[in-house]
């Protein structure tokens, strides 16, 4: 499965909902995750621009888009942001392949 990074930015309104009735919502999402085929690796609090980032795994980058606009259309986030991640290994491989693929810069000599 591949993995992504999750980043959240919740809206007022939502963070106001969450102070008056305090929940979970890795709960609530973990169960529309798993819906989806995926898992949850975890998910943090922070401070900053995103208020909640987590890790999740996804079986395909289809589903992982899927999980974003469910929750971007829901309205409690005012941002989110899914980044796929690449295992070191996998990064390696692609840093081999891009050092063999022939590119050459606009301006490089031929």
């Amino acid at each position: 499965m591949a993995e992504y990074m999750l980043q959240i930015s919740y809206s007022a309104a939502a963070y106001a909902a969450l102070i008056k009735r305090p929940e979970n919502r890795v709960q609530a999402v973990g169960k529309v995750i798993e819906k989806l085929g995926g898992k949850v690796g975890g998910f943090w609090y922070s401070f900053g621009d995103q208020d909640l980032v987590g890790m999740i795994e996804m079986p395909d980058n289809v589903s992982a888009a899927a999980f974003s606009m469910a929750i971007s259309a829901g309205g409690a986030c005012k941002n989110v942001k899914t980044t796929p991640l690449l295992k070191v290994e996998d990064a390696l491989h692609a840093m081999k392949k891009a050092g063999s693929c022939g590119y050459k810069p606009v301006g490089a000599k031929k």
